[in-house]
This record gives structure tokens, C-alpha cells and sequence, in this order.
């Protein structure tokens, strides 16, 4: 299976935000899961996923990846 063309020609920077933007859509995805889970009608049914460990290091990579993106795009 090929990639297509616009990821087999980015530039370097461009594939460091594609993987930054996909950590913070799962550091949203797991803060919303958090809100959820605090939001939850049945008290004694905690779930076993850490969401706000998650949240805390995709958000933390997510945004150290793109301000590397953002220094690669705006430098050339």
C-alpha cells in the first residue's frame, strides 16, 4: 500500500505536526472522556482508564510536536 502524495513529499516539519495534531485529538479525546466519568450517573461505576494521565502527556507532546512544526514551517 503507497502513501499518498502529499505525506510521501512533506516536508519533515509538516509530518511533526500531522503527529502533533493526532496527539492532541486524543488529548481531547480523553479529556472528554474525564469530563464523562466525573459526570457519571451511577457513582460506584469507575472505570479503569487513567484519562487525566492521558490527557496530561498527549497534551504535553502534542503541543512541544507542533511548536516544533511551527518553528520548521516558518523558518523554510
Amino acid at each position: 500500500m503507497e502513501l499518498p502524495g502529499f505525506i510521501r513529499f512533506a516536508s519533515d516539519a509538516t509530518l511533526v505536526g500531522l503527529w502533533g495534531g493526532a496527539f492532541l485529538l486524543v488529548a481531547i479525546w480523553a479529556l472528554a472522556a474525564d469530563r464523562l466519568r466525573a459526570r457519571r450517573k451511577h457513582i460506584d461505576r469507575v472505570g479503569c482508564m487513567p484519562w487525566t494521565p492521558i490527557f496530561l502527556a498527549s497534551a504535553f507532546v502534542g503541543v512541544g510536536l507542533m511548536v516544533v512544526a511551527v518553528k520548521g514551517w516558518l523558518g523554510g
